[in-house]
Order: C-alpha cells, then structure tokens, then sequence
C-alpha cells in the first residue's frame, strides 16, 4: 500500500473524477435504457481528446507517434464494432431517443482502458525517459490507440443503427 500512495497523492483530481464518471457509466450501460447518441459520443470523445492531448503533450509534431496512435483506433474500432454485432436498437422518432439493450462490456473496458492509460502515465510522469524509448512509445501509443478506438467503434455501430431505423422506421440490428 504504500508503494501507491505517491501515485495517490500525485494523481490530480479530475483524474479520480473521471474515474467516477466512467465507473458510473459503465454501471448504467448494464440495464437497458434509453439514450441518445450525444449521451453514447461522450466516452469516445473523453478518450479521444485524452489521446490527442497525450500525443500533443508528449510527441509534439511527431508523425510516427500519430500514425501508431491511428493504427490503434482503427485497430480497436474494428473490435468494438464487432463488440456490438447483434445490438438491435429501437428509436422513438417523436422524441429522438434511442433504446438500446444493456452492454455488459462497457464497464470492464472502461476500468481496462483507464487504468492501462494511467498506468502509461504514471510511469512517464515518474520516469520522462520513457517517451524516447521505441518500444515504450509503441505500446503505449498503439494500447492508448487501440482503447480509444473500441469506444469509436462502438459508437459508429451505434450510430449506423440509428440511421438503419430511421430509414426503416422500424427496429433494426446495428448492421
């Protein structure tokens, strides 16, 4: 235990908020519910701006660090489309909104994805070095990547479902 208390007390606090947010979302993902696809974009949009913040921060101007950074997200959005394959998805046109079925995936992911991301963090923050050595920043950069990419996935199905049933007007698998 006390081999975490610096990262503890060095950890800022909206790191811990964010962990909050994202514990409590994945919690409300695993009843099914109505939403809307703003609600559904946000954890892939937090994922993506940490991302490009990281790469801007750490790799400015670096077209190697952007392209391992892509090739994960395409990557992870590959399999967070496959995540979804089944989804059906039913959309109240009156009011905009969309039922979608509980996602019992989300909650592990996001728990993955943000301790795998504060853990990359955490050892650049104590040991700065690491951001030039090749295979540190490759993992780092194609596992942050590859992260974020599952939730852009997985929006996209979701996204391409709510299309599907608005053309249909009838409740339709994500594709």
């Amino acid at each position: 235990m006390q081999m975490l208390q610096p990262f503890i007390a060095h950890t800022p606090i909206w790191v811990w908020a964010l962990l909050a947010f994202l514990v409590t979302r994945g919690v409300m993902s695993m009843k099914p519910g109505e939403t809307t696809l703003a609600k559904l974009a946000i954890v892939p949009a937090l994922f993506s701006m940490w991302g490009l913040w990281s790469i801007n921060h750490r790799y400015p101007g670096s077209w190697s660090a952007w392209s391992l950074w892509l090739a994960g997200i395409a990557a992870g959005a590959c399999i967070g489309w496959m995540l979804l394959r089944r989804v059906q998805l039913r959309l109240d046109p009156s009011t905009g909104m969309l039922w979608r079925p509980a996602d019992f995936s989300l909650l592990p992911l996001l728990l993955v994805t943000f301790v795998v991301k504060y853990g990359f963090e955490s050892a650049l923050a104590m040991s700065p070095a690491l951001a030039t050595d090749s295979a540190f920043r490759a993992a780092y950069l194609l596992l942050s990547g590859g992260f974020t990419g599952i939730f852009i996935g997985k929006y996209c199905r979701y996204l391409v479902a709510s299309r599907r049933v608005v053309a249909d007007g009838r409740e339709a698998p994500a594709a």
